[in-house]
């Protein structure tokens, strides 16, 4: 009787699964709601320029309280001036090293105490040296890889404590297209961005499972095509250039902050470029291959 029972017991678990299953791939076609960020306090590593600058301009158009870090305080203040003359006063600016842990937790306590507790981390100040691997010096490739990867353990570290005492908190991380495939002088970029990927995919399977579920806290990856920056300096070849769509920092930080006002765990910018990954997953690497040769996509060494 006893192994009938847990023989039902299994069925009906295996029901419930499947059923939820459904239930998932069903959300994925109803649109979501962009949540508010009034009231939330912002924090944007990288604020100086670029994206960052656009995301900071971004949250504070939205309501939010914007808490810029870059290692330019000439571009980061720059850039919490521009906001400031646009009428949002709810804007600060701090000098750090995000590559520095004792800087990161010394500043940090420092907006704690002047601001408030960060409700929103993104994660997105990093630096691209375009070399062969072999040419590379051990500071730059130490450089890359504390900016890029390193930096973001101190921030988790320095910010995530507050949000899993609260169980509230939205953590941001910018990635890249690259993460899922090496492209050419980018040996040590590239395994930057996909570190960041599985870092994002461990730390919020961590909280899940500590938390038995119960944990609030949400993580957003996002995968940007390549962005006017300015930092591959112009060194990017394609056959058909249309292809690439190369977006505005303006742009790329609209759709990151869409991202995760509708906690979307993973997504691409553009958002279409995801069917394009998955068909890279699927096929054989000889037909991705075939393909990337025939749009003749390359990045040419930096001088």
């Amino acid at each position: 009787m006893a192994k009938i029972y847990n023989a039902l017991l299994l069925l009906a678990e295996i029901l419930f699964l499947i059923l939820k299953i459904f239930y998932f791939i069903l959300t994925i076609f109803i649109p979501r709601t962009k949540k508010s960020v009034i009231d939330e306090i912002v924090l944007i590593t990288g604020a100086g320029h670029g994206i960052g600058k656009e995301l900071a301009i971004g949250y504070a158009t939205l309501g939010a309280t914007v808490v810029c870090w870059d290692i330019n305080e000439e571009t980061n203040n720059r850039t919490m001036n521009e906001i400031k003359m646009m009428g949002k006063n709810n804007i600060y600016a701090y000098k750090c090293n995000v590559a520095d842990r004792k800087e990161v937790f010394k500043v940090a306590e420092k907006v704690r105490k002047e601001v408030g507790d960060v409700t929103i981390l993104v994660n997105n100040a990093g630096i691209l040296i375009i070399k062969k691997l072999l040419n590379q010096s051990a500071d730059e490739i130490t450089r890359v890889i504390d900016v890029n990867l390193i930096s973001h353990y101190w921030t988790l570290q320095a910010f995530l404590p507050n949000m899993i005492e609260k169980n509230r908190g939205h953590v941001v991380a910018v990635s890249s297209l690259v993460a899922y495939k090496g492209a050419t002088h980018g040996t040590v970029y590239c395994p930057t961005k996909s570190a960041i990927k599985v870092l994002m995919e461990a730390v919020n399977d961590e909280l899940r499972t500590c938390s038995k579920g119960k944990s609030l806290i949400k993580f957003t990856t996002v995968y940007p095509t390549l962005v006017l920056t300015g930092f591959d300096k112009n060194k990017t070849r394609i056959r058909f250039p249309s292809i690439l769509r190369k977006l505005t920092p303006q742009k790329a930080a609209s759709l990151i902050i869409d991202a995760q006002r509708q906690n979307f765990k993973e997504r691409t910018i553009p958002s279409d470029y995801q069917l394009i990954l998955y068909l890279m997953r699927i096929f054989p690497n000889k037909i991705f291959w075939c393909v990337y040769n025939f749009i003749g996509f390359g990045v040419d060494e930096e001088n």
